[in-house]
C-alpha cells in the first residue's frame, strides 16, 4: 500500500495545519514511536482519547437536534452505531487515512495500515489533532464533512445484516445465512469471500478482512440488488 505525504492528507481533509507537528503526531502509531523514541513528536493515543470526546459531543449534538422525537436510549444505540469502530474506518478509508499512518515495520508487515482498529483510532486521532490547532468550530466540520454526512448510506452498510433479514422475512423468504467461499492470504492479512443465501438463493456476495466485513458487505450488496428490482 502506498504511503501518502502528510501534505496530501491536509488537501484530502480540507484542513490546513498551524502546527503540522500536531497532524505527524495524529498519524503517528504506537508500533513506530516503540521504534524510534528519540524522536518527537511521540504517538497518537493522547489525541485518539481528545477526539473521541470531541466525536461524542458534536454527534450527541448532531442527533438531539436531527432527531427531535427520539428519547435518550434510542440517540444512545444510534450515536454507538454511528461512531463504532466499524463506521469510523469506512470513513477513515474514504479519506485513504492508512496510506498516512506512520508505524513500525511490525505493525506496517503484518498489514496494520488495513486494520479497522488502527484507521479508526487515527481517525479520532486526527479529529483531536484538529481541535487542537483550530478549535471547536473546525473539528465540528470536519466531523460533519467526513462522519455525519451521508447517514442514509452509512446506515444501510452499518446495519446492513439487520435490514437485509428483515427485508427477506417481509418478503416471505425465510431466514437468511452466510455462507464463506473463499479466504486467500497469510493468516496477518487474509481476505474472506461470502455470500448471503435465502431459500437456496444466492441475494449477495462480498470480501473484506474478516469473516464479519465479508459478511457485511454481502448483505449490503444484497439490499441494493432487492432495492434495485422493485
Amino acid at each position: 500500500m502506498e504511503h501518502y505525504s502528510l501534505e496530501r492528507l491536509e488537501q484530502a481533509a480540507g484542513y490546513q495545519f498551524r502546527d503540522r507537528s500536531l497532524l505527524k503526531r495524529a498519524m503517528t502509531h504506537r508500533s513506530y514511536y516503540n521504534e524510534h523514541q528519540d524522536e518527537q513528536p511521540g504517538n497518537n493515543e493522547r489525541l485518539e482519547f481528545l477526539g473521541d470526546a470531541v466525536l461524542e459531543l458534536v454527534s450527541s449534538d448532531f442527533l438531539y437536534h436531527m432527531e427531535p422525537q427520539l428519547p435518550e436510549g434510542q440517540m444512545t444505540r444510534m450515536r454507538a452505531s454511528m461512531v463504532c469502530e466499524t463506521a469510523l474506518a469506512f470513513c477513515a478509508r474514504e479519506l485513504e487515512l492508512g496510506s498516512y499512518l506512520i508505524m513500525g515495520r511490525g505493525e506496517e508487515a503484518t498489514g496494520g495500515r488495513q486494520r479497522d482498529s488502527l484507521i479508526s483510532d487515527a481517525m479520532e486521532a486526527l479529529i483531536g489533532a484538529i481541535y487542537l490547532d483550530g478549535g471547536f468550530a473546525d473539528a465540528k466540520e470536519f466531523i460533519h464533512r467526513f462522519v455525519l454526512n451521508d447517514l442514509e448510506h452509512k446506515k444501510l452498510f452499518y446495519d446492513s445484516k439487520t435490514i437485509l433479514q428483515e427485508t427477506v422475512q417481509a418478503m416471505g423468504n425465510g431466514t437468511v445465512t452466510y455462507q464463506l467461499l473463499n479466504e486467500v492470504g497469510p493468516d496477518h492479512n487474509k481476505i474472506f469471500t461470502s455470500r448471503a443465501v435465502a431459500m437456496g438463493k444466492e441475494l449477495g456476495r462480498g470480501s473484506g478482512r474478516s469473516k464479519k466485513i465479508a459478511e457485511q458487505h454481502a448483505a449490503y450488496q444484497a439490499i441494493l440488488k432487492i432495492q434495485a428490482d422493485m
